[in-house]
């Protein structure tokens, strides 16, 4: 399995201006060309480390959560990475090796490596290895619900998981499900998503969740709301609630993505 990690640098000056950057009232296409030296920004408390703020709550954008792709250099980290006690997090692994302490179990993720980190968790991250770390970090206020009790913390691998074929798509469509979808405790779902060649989501997708998808592999052609949207390994949409989606995959590998979306609680009016 890859997993697409930008590499940042800045583009020469000969090159053209022109790229693929989309941003709608209903979806938002990042592409992985626009993730650069530039628009990297800092995290406090981390140390050799920058990211790439890709998803944050804010008018017309996300509501519900925020996303990052984290670099780690050699000898970085952070011994408090989450500050915010009511937030539960998912940190997956794409390039490197990242070392999560976890409520002083020590854990080595390597590429496809995957943590829950339920809010209030006491976790630490390193890079103790000689090579760069990247990881996407999903970040989301917990919502409890009286009577159930808050999902414990948990780390997997992607490779360990066995996909869950969508019905009758003989394969084409698949997803690797890292929570039990039924299980209420869990107010987010972080998935990947795969599709084989010519696999797709063949009606339009019309629902309450909101999405964040980073393409982790392979390319697809993307029905967002009213527009067909080309998108490849290293970019990331946002799709807002109820924006209609369907999708087509394009070989001549797997196309898959990395999936958020909230779910399992009631809407909230007052």
């Amino acid at each position: 399995m890859s997993y697409f990690t930008p590499a940042g640098g800045l583009p020469a000056q000969t090159e053209l201006l022109t790229d693929r950057a989309i941003v709608k009232e209903a979806y938002t296409v990042i592409p992985k060309g626009v993730l650069r030296d530039i628009v990297t920004s800092n995290l406090p408390g981390f140390s050799k480390t920058r990211s790439w703020i890709i998803a944050r709550p804010i008018a017309g954008f996300a509501t519900t959560f925020s996303q990052l792709i984290v670099e780690i250099e050699p000898g970085g980290g952070a011994e408090r990475p989450e500050v915010e006690p009511g937030v539960e997090g998912v940190v997956f692994v794409t390039a490197g090796e990242l070392v999560l302490t976890l409520e002083g179990e020590r854990h080595v993720l390597g590429a496809g490596g995957y943590a829950y980190l339920a809010a209030g968790t006491n976790w630490s991250l390193a890079n103790p290895g000689d090579e760069l770390t990247g990881f996407q970090w999903i970040r989301k206020a917990y919502e409890p619900v009286d009577g159930i009790a808050a999902p414990a913390s948990f780390v997997t691998r992607d490779q360990d998981v066995v996909p869950r074929e969508m019905p009758g798509t003989n394969g084409a469509w698949a997803t690797t499900r890292f929570v039990d979808p039924d299980d209420l405790a869990h107010d987010m779902h972080v998935n990947i998503v795969t599709f084989q060649p010519g696999g797709s989501i063949p009606f339009a997708e019309t629902h309450v969740m909101e999405h964040g998808l980073f393409v982790l592999e392979g390319k697809a052609v993307y029905r967002l709301n009213d527009d067909w949207v080309e998108v490849e390994a290293g970019d990331f949409m946002w799709l807002r609630a109820f924006c209609p989606q369907a999708c087509y995959a394009g070989g001549p590998g797997p196309f898959r993505y990395l999936l958020y979306k909230d779910v399992n609680r009631q809407i909230r009016l007052s």
